[in-house]
């Protein structure tokens, strides 16, 4: 990869991996629409690093109470909301994390159509846009039950799926389960922290056994690129979600899946 591939993709992942639109979608289209070779795994190393920084410095105050908090409650058995969305975080990233790696360890090649992620695009848009106009909307992110985080984990497995969208589908999920538009968004954005520090695990000891040769320094700017861009992303988001709602990347949704449906039929 060069610095303007490398440069041009990580903002796409620090824009994209946050919205309810599906940043792997993104990664995988703008380069056949232009012709580039596959990323690889110094890409997946660089952003994952980066997208990993931005969530956790947003939350690093949420971070350090969860923490402090679940260790409380396994060692002096202190239970108070924030052990309880700690509980739900985790168990809500372990679906993915124990069955999705698997899972797209042996689908991976398959998942990448364009006609494929067109249709889940749509299809998951239209579920987006139906949980938020028929949730309540009335419960925070603190009232999750294991159960319910279970079943938002549960969903997440989906978005392994190019097009369904890993916070998409986890905001969809929350909002179907009651929560507010930024409760479900804040939700979605804690539960990520495991599951990106996973795959960008795996990913960074890939590399690692790499026998190609690692540029250090393009990591380094694919990371600060993606890092910077994801976290004005989730500031973007969370401000202005409940003002604006869903529906503007409901909308988008629909026009990039007619859009990909015209090209690629």
């Amino acid at each position: 990869m060069d610095l303007v591939q490398i440069l041009l993709l990580a903002l796409l992942q620090g824009l994209t991996e946050f919205l309810p639109i599906s940043s792997s979608a993104h990664l995988i289209l703008l380069p056949k629409l232009i012709g580039w070779p596959d990323q690889g795994l110094m890409f997946d190393v660089a952003v994952h690093l980066g997208t990993l920084a931005a969530v956790l410095w947003y939350f690093r105050t949420d971070v350090k109470q969860l923490t402090l908090a679940w260790f409380a409650d396994v060692f002096t058995g202190v239970r108070n909301p924030h052990s309880q969305l700690a509980w739900a975080v985790i168990v809500g990233s372990m679906p993915i994390i124990l069955i999705g790696f698997i899972v797209y360890l042996w689908f991976a090649d398959g998942l990448r159509s364009p006609l494929l992620i067109a249709t889940t695009t749509l299809v998951f848009g239209m579920l987006l846009w139906w949980a938020d106009r028929a949730g309540s909307r009335v419960s925070d992110e603190h009232s999750l039950t294991i159960g319910q985080a279970l079943l938002i984990g549960c969903a997440q497995i989906l978005a392994l799926i190019p097009g369904v969208s890993r916070s998409g589908i986890t905001i969809t999920a929350g909002l179907a389960l009651g929560l507010t538009r930024k409760a479900s968004a804040r939700f979605s954005f804690l539960v990520s922290i495991p599951v990106i520090l996973s795959a960008g695990g795996i990913s960074f000891v890939g590399l690692i056994n790499s026998p190609e040769p690692v540029s250090w320094s393009l990591v380094g700017v694919g990371m600060v690129t993606a890092g910077v861009t994801a976290y004005f992303s989730i500031s973007f988001f969370l401000a202005l979600i409940e003002r604006i709602g869903l529906t503007p990347f409901v909308v988008y949704r629909m026009v990039l899946a007619v859009f990909l449906f015209y090209i690629f039929i």
